[in-house]
């Protein structure tokens, strides 16, 4: 049982950081994003639980906590809106982002969720980027109501 256990969880992790790494599908076709002037908004940036999750922030939820204080693969992101980088209480950050000394506002968001590589380079967080500008919008709204 122990075998089998074991490779459960291999297969869930794999599934889980394959998520996390994969760019968009409108980025590996070489395809363009909807543009932000759209009048319909995204179907990720559209509500999807009762609580105020925009659906884009299912891609987030695979690695980080609402949680306050719940720490998964990546660090709760509970009151992150306002905090600087890397200072989480209970995560252990990159020193990257230890010393990034970036302020986790509306504009620093959207710039770290479109390429979080580029925004700090040596970052441990895999994921390429979200390029919807209206799912970044729905998830940066639904992260400064957290408390």
């Amino acid at each position: 049982m122990g075998v089998r256990f074991a490779a459960g969880v291999a297969v869930f992790s794999a599934l889980v950081l394959a998520g996390c790494g994969s760019p968009p599908d409108d980025q590996a076709s070489g395809t363009s994003a909807s543009p932000a002037t759209s009048a319909e908004p995204s179907a990720a940036a559209t509500v999807a639980a009762a609580d105020g999750r925009p659906a884009a922030f299912a891609q987030c939820a695979a690695c980080h906590s609402v949680e306050p204080g719940k720490m998964g693969i990546g660090p709760s992101l509970a009151g992150v809106f306002g905090t600087k980088s890397g200072a989480i209480p209970g995560y252990a950050f990159s020193e990257a982002m230890k010393t990034a000394n970036l302020t986790w506002d509306e504009a620093t968001l959207d710039r770290y969720l479109t390429a979080p590589a580029k925004v700090v380079p040596g970052t441990r967080m895999t994921y390429a980027g979200l390029a919807d500008p209206a799912a970044r919008k729905a998830i940066i709204a639904y992260l400064k109501a957290l408390k």
